[in-house]
């Protein structure tokens, strides 16, 4: 993988270019802002800027913009900025704080052929199954090891995305619940971007008792075999501290660090 050249067609077709990634979401192009607007539990954010090195000023306008259009919508209780470290002016960051925005955690873009990741071997541990999430009780398992992994707090958001996508498009993502027995242990989607080369990995939180026999290793491998039989090139993840290091053993490259940068709007 040439990784400038994966990085710059990951700019153009999911950032610049992109297009919705939720049957109830839109997006709007608006001078050199590409962003995603939603209903509330959807994500809502500014995918791309395209500002100049020397935007100045103009960044802090274009920022002031943003913020009164998405509180224009009305239901929308906050959105995100999705800043990635070669974006420009390199202040941007800064300008953004200034405005109101708070950033989060960073994370690591992390990119790979799906063809190298669906060659290696990477079985699921003895006792484990990887079983679809096809309705609402299998979203509700989903959410439900989200939670108990990661903490945060975002379960039911994600259920209300999950089971409108499966509604309404079941064709633009798959999802698995890692089973020992009648144990959830570990839950992962993936969203197939229509039109782009791009497939994006996510969720992956594993139980504390469960973690370290490989279970994330081996999701990583079956979406990328699911993935290339549906004629994707590349797969993606925002990569936490806890799974870069997997990933990279895997052979994802890190192409950018990708910080959101939240508003709170209510």
């Amino acid at each position: 993988m040439d990784p400038q050249r994966a990085l710059d067609d990951f700019d153009r077709q999911m950032r610049r270019e992109a297009r919705p990634d939720h049957p109830l979401t839109r997006v709007e192009r608006v001078g050199a802002v590409t962003r995603q607007v939603g209903p509330g539990e959807m994500w809502n954010g500014v995918l791309w800027s395209g500002l100049a090195v020397d935007a100045g000023e103009d960044a802090d306008a274009v920022i002031a913009q943003q913020v009164r259009d998405y509180a224009a919508l009305g239901d929308v209780e906050s959105f995100e900025w999705k800043l990635y470290s070669h974006d420009r002016p390199a202040d941007l960051g800064a300008r953004l704080s200034a405005a109101g925005f708070v950033p989060e955690d960073s994370e690591a873009l992390m990119v790979a052929e799906a063809a190298a990741i669906a060659a290696i071997p990477a079985p699921a541990p003895e006792g484990v199954e990887f079983v679809p999430v096809t309705d609402a009780a299998g979203v509700e398992l989903l959410a439900r090891v989200h939670d108990q992994a990661f903490d945060n707090g975002v379960g039911d958001r994600i259920k209300v995305r999950l089971l409108a996508q499966l509604e309404s498009a079941p064709e633009s993502v798959r999802a698995f619940v890692a089973m020992a027995g009648d144990e959830p242990v570990c839950a992962v989607r993936m969203d197939f971007n229509a039109g782009t080369d791009f497939v994006g990995l996510w969720g992956g939180g594993t139980v504390e008792a469960w973690r370290g026999r490989g279970i994330y290793r081996a999701l990583v491998g079956h979406r990328a075999r699911i993935a290339v039989e549906r004629g994707y090139r590349y797969l993606f993840v925002d990569a936490s501290d806890q799974s870069r290091p997997i990933l990279a053993r895997l052979g994802f490259a890190q192409l950018a660090t990708t910080t959101p940068y939240e508003y709170q709007l209510k």
